[in-house]
């Protein structure tokens, strides 16, 4: 028998968390220099992490599987981006070239956001396709919206650098939305130890998101709490009701200075030990600090972070996903009647729904790359065919979204405030062209995402559904009509589309 490795105790560990070839290299050479290199790979890599996760996440990451949830008081700000889009449309044609150039703007545009809503006073909480959601803490002297408001009128100054792109179909144009909203609500950590996510429960979410849609291009709007915060701060003028615009007349001065200094980069550690116990334990005590983080991230998408560590760049291009955008409703409304205790029910519950809808999706080859805020109810959105295409994501999809309707039709609610909600959902699926890339602060903040049209198209047939109803495009009803039942609902408008879109409803699989 060969004797045992000096990574046993912890190869289980260190195996999603490794390259292959560095895996295998100190399987077979548990030398100091090779210990070394895995050491230096998963501070690396930690570095990752941090910088995929918000600082809510990364500075008090909970164990793996460890279910936790706390009360936000705050501002919230939402941001919408136009014309991406047709930029997007413009490159495409370019292939990998028009990627990197589209790449380019994007990541210039997402690091100025970022690095003023920081500046400012806030965290980025989330990417929402080439839309930000960012957090203003309540602080004793209460002047969250004040630095909220700040930021946002800065960003649109900022805006300039994006009017004129110059693209092979002609010079584009970026403009950009943004709703400001004050309230409270609940961010919960929900999930198993193989998979956590972190997510945003209450009205107060949906205000905001409320605020920005009903804002305008190249405007900061505020709801009426967030008005009454800040009347006195700036001049305004009416939006539409029960909303206003700031009005940005003021000098550099009277905007001010920026609050404070961002400090988003992660300490490294530092290696003392070089002998192979030594170095053992140093790397068993950096896992300690990774695996938090990394169950916050799909398994696709660290195996690609990992792979990728040590050249700090993920390729971008132009594949075809097949995207699915599901809406659960009834438990993420919940959290506001629930009386003082009761918010435990309501999480732990989401917790089990969101585990077994992970699962159906990660067994049929998918990613569920996220919940995010929706304006009733929470969207959960998720990915076929990135950043691992199989020959039938379509089908793969049809499948996930047939078993996730059967798992929330069988949730059985916790009762809170007296009442016990109905839990539905409502389901899109669509496929086509897409921007896939590692987006955000090219060194800070960032996230590997997926957007443009498919994507947008996808969320607005879910929004056509009804209760439990599943809706798939054409181009998923024609990839998948030999296996499933379909029928035709007939053509629907949809925001952004010359022509009615012929919808198709999923039924069952076939016999």
């Amino acid at each position: 028998m060969l004797p045992s490795s000096p990574l046993s105790s912890i190869e289980t560990r260190l195996r999603p968390l490794l390259p292959a070839d560095l895996y295998a290299s100190v399987w077979v050479d548990p030398s100091p220099t090779m210990l070394e290199r895995v050491f230096e790979h998963l501070r690396t890599l930690q570095r990752i992490l941090h910088d995929y996760t918000s600082r809510l996440i990364s500075e008090s990451a909970p164990r793996p599987g460890e279910v936790r949830y706390e009360w936000q008081r705050g501002t919230l700000m939402f941001t919408d981006l136009a014309g991406f889009t047709r930029l997007m449309e413009a490159n495409a044609s370019q292939g990998r070239a028009g990627a990197a150039s589209l790449l380019k703007v994007l990541n210039a545009y997402f690091a100025e956001m970022i690095e003023t809503i920081s500046k400012s006073g806030g965290d980025l909480m989330e990417f929402t396709g080439d839309a930000l959601f960012a957090f203003f803490p309540e602080t004793e002297r209460r002047d969250d919206t004040l630095k909220a408001v700040r930021a946002g009128l800065r960003m649109q100054r900022a805006m300039k650098h994006y009017s004129r792109i110059e693209t092979p179909e002609g010079t584009l144009q970026l403009r950009m939305r943004i709703g400001i909203h004050a309230g409270r609500f609940l961010t919960a950590d929900i999930g198993t130890p193989r998979r956590m996510e972190h997510v945003l429960l209450g009205t107060a979410v949906q205000q905001a998101k409320l605020t920005e849609s009903n804002g305008m291009n190249e405007r900061v709007n505020l709801s009426l709490k967030a008005f009454e915060r800040v009347k006195d701060n700036f001049r305004f003028e009416p939006g539409r009701e029960g909303y206003r615009l700031v009005v940005d007349d003021l000098t550099g001065d009277q905007l001010g200075e920026y609050e404070i200094t961002p400090r988003r980069r992660q300490a490294s550690n530092v290696l003392f030990e070089r002998g192979v116990a030594g170095l053992l334990n140093e790397i068993e005590e950096m896992l300690k600090s990774i695996e938090p983080l990394a169950s916050f991230i799909p398994a696709p998408v660290l195996n690609l972070l990992v792979e990728s560590a040590a050249e700090r760049h993920i390729p971008p291009d132009f594949p075809e996903p097949t995207v699915m955008f599901v809406n659960f409703i009834g438990l993420p409304e919940m959290v506001d009647r629930a009386l003082p205790g009761e918010e435990l029910k309501v999480v732990n519950s989401f917790s089990r729904a969101f585990a077994l809808i992970n699962a159906a999706v990660e067994a049929r080859g998918g990613v569920l790359k996220k919940i995010t805020y929706h304006l009733s109810g929470s969207d959960i959105v998720i990915y076929f065919g990135v950043p691992t295409a199989h020959t039938n994501d379509p089908a793969r999809a049809a499948e996930a979204a047939l078993a996730i309707r059967q798992i929330v039709r069988e949730i059985k609610p916790p009762t809170v405030g007296g009442i016990q909600p109905e839990v539905t959902c409502q389901i899109g699926i669509n496929h086509g062209a897409a921007f896939v890339a590692e987006v955000g602060e090219p060194r800070g903040r960032r996230e590997f995402n997926v957007l443009g049209d498919t994507v947008n198209t996808t969320a607005r047939l879910m929004n056509k559904a009804n209760k439990d109803q599943i809706i798939v495009s054409e181009k998923i009803e024609e990839a998948i009509q030999s296996h499933f039942e379909t029928k035709r609902l007939g053509s629907v408008a949809l925001k952004g589309k010359s022509a009615e879109m012929p919808i198709f409803e999923l039924i069952s699989p076939k016999e």
